[in-house]
C-alpha cells in the first residue's frame, strides 16, 4: 500500500509499505480521508515523531476484521478515533480520558495518510463508530476536531447566556463558534487576522467580528459587553503574546480556555495578582474522550453543527507535503484533508 512518510518539514515522502496484517480483535480500514489536524503542523512536535506517518482523524470502509470483532463487517462506513482511554485507571475514575497512561497509546498503524489502516483491538471495541449513510466522509473527518472542541465545551464551565470571546476562527475556531451557540451563550465574538475566516464566523454564529489588525479587539469587547470582558475567552492560537490577551480580555470571574500548546519549554507570563483579585479562570483542554467522539457524530447527524463548506481543499497522498505548506498559511482554507 502507499503512504505518504514525514522524515521533516521539508521531506515528506510517497512510500510502499506491506499491508498491515490483522490479528484477533483487531481491523484492516480502507481509508475514505483524513483530515490534517493543526498538531500536524507544529514542527517542533511532529519532528519529535519522525520518520513516521502522520493523520489521526481517519474515516473509511472497514476491509476485513479478526476473529473476535462484534458489530463490524467488510463494507461498514467508520469513523475511527487513535486513541482510547482504559475506562479504570485513577484518572479515567475522575474523567480525565486523555491523562490515562492507555490514552496516550496511538491505536492505529501506520497513520492516516495511508491507503489502508490496522485498527487495535482496545480502539475497535471502544471508539470505532459506524458512520449514516447521510454523512460523506469528508464531513466525517470532522469528527475527531468537533469531539475535541467538545471536551473544551465542557472544561470551559460554561454558563447559559455568558459572552464567549473565540481568538482564532480556523476550523477549531468556527466549531467553538457553534457549539458556543448550542451551549447557550448570549453572544459570540470572533477575532482572526483573516478576513475569509472572518465572514464564515459571521455565517456559522457569531454576533460580532474583528480583525486586530485593523480594529481594537479590546475597545469592541468593552463596547459590546459594557466594559466588563468576555465571560469565556476560547484561544485557539499557539501563541503567548495571543494567550495573555486572552487573559486580559476575560471578566472579572471569567475564564480562559487554552486549546493549543506552546512549544517545551516556551512559558506564558501570567499577572497573578489579577488572576487572583479577579478570579479569572486558567484551563486547559487536550484531545476528547468516546463519550465525546459520540456527541460529535450526533450533532454532526443531525446537522446541530454544520460541516458543509468547512472542507476547503483536498489532496491525494503524493500530495502531502503541499498540503501541510497550505494549511500552514493559515490563508483562505480551513480544513484540509488528505484523500488517499
Amino acid at each position: 500500500m502507499r503512504v505518504a512518510k514525514y522524515y521533516s518539514w521539508d521531506d515528506v515522502r510517497l512510500e510502499h509499505m506491506e499491508l498491515p496484517d490483522i490479528g484477533p480483535g483487531e481491523m484492516l480500514v480502507e481509508v475514505q480521508a483524513c483530515g490534517l489536524c493543526g498538531s500536524d503542523l507544529m514542527q517542533w512536535y511532529v519532528d519529535s515523531k519522525a520518520p513516521t506517518v502522520l493523520g489521526h482523524e481517519p474515516v473509511g470502509l472497514v476491509a476485513c476484521v479478526g476473529t473476535g470483532v462484534v458489530g463490524f463487517a467488510p463494507g461498514d462506513r467508520v469513523f475511527v478515533h487513535h486513541h482510547v482511554p482504559c475506562f479504570v485507571c485513577y484518572y479515567c475514575r475522575r474523567g480525565n480520558y486523555s491523562c490515562c497512561p492507555t490514552f496516550k497509546q496511538n491505536g492505529i498503524h501506520p497513520g492516516g495518510f495511508a491507503e489502508y489502516i490496522r485498527v487495535a483491538p482496545m480502539n475497535v471495541e471502544r471508539d470505532v463508530l459506524h458512520l449514516p449513510e447521510g454523512l460523506p466522509f469528508e464531513e466525517a473527518t470532522l469528527i475527531e476536531p468537533t469531539a475535541c472542541a467538545i471536551r473544551g465545551m465542557k472544561r470551559a464551565g460554561f454558563r447559559h447566556g455568558d459572552t464567549v470571546l473565540v481568538i482564532g476562527v480556523g476550523v477549531s475556531g468556527l466549531l467553538f463558534t457553534q457549539l458556543s451557540r448550542l451551549w447557550g451563550a448570549g453572544r459570540v465574538i470572533a477575532s482572526d487576522l483573516v478576513d475569509y475566516r472572518l465572514a464564515r464566523a459571521l455565517e456559522l454564529g457569531a454576533d460580532a467580528v474583528v480583525n486586530p489588525a485593523t480594529g481594537d479587539l479590546r475597545a469592541e469587547v468593552n463596547r459590546l459587553t459594557g466594559q466588563t470582558g468576555a465571560d469565556v475567552v476560547i484561544v485557539t492560537a499557539g501563541s503567548a503574546a495571543v494567550m495573555e490577551q486572552g487573559l486580559r480580555l476575560a471578566a472579572k470571574g471569567g475564564t480562559v480556555l487554552i486549546y493549543a500548546p506552546l512549544p517545551p519549554g516556551e512559558t506564558l507570563p501570567v499577572d497573578v495578582c489579577d488572576l487572583l483579585f479577579s478570579e479569572k479562570t486558567l484551563v486547559s483542554t487536550y484531545s476528547c474522550g468516546p463519550d465525546d467522539t459520540r456527541m460529535a457524530l450526533d450533532l454532526l447527524r443531525h446537522g446541530r453543527v454544520q460541516t458543509r463548506g468547512l472542507v476547503t481543499h483536498r489532496f491525494g497522498l503524493e500530495e502531502v507535503a503541499e498540503a501541510m505548506r497550505l494549511a500552514a498559511k493559515a490563508g483562505e482554507s480551513l480544513k484540509v484533508v488528505v484523500v488517499p
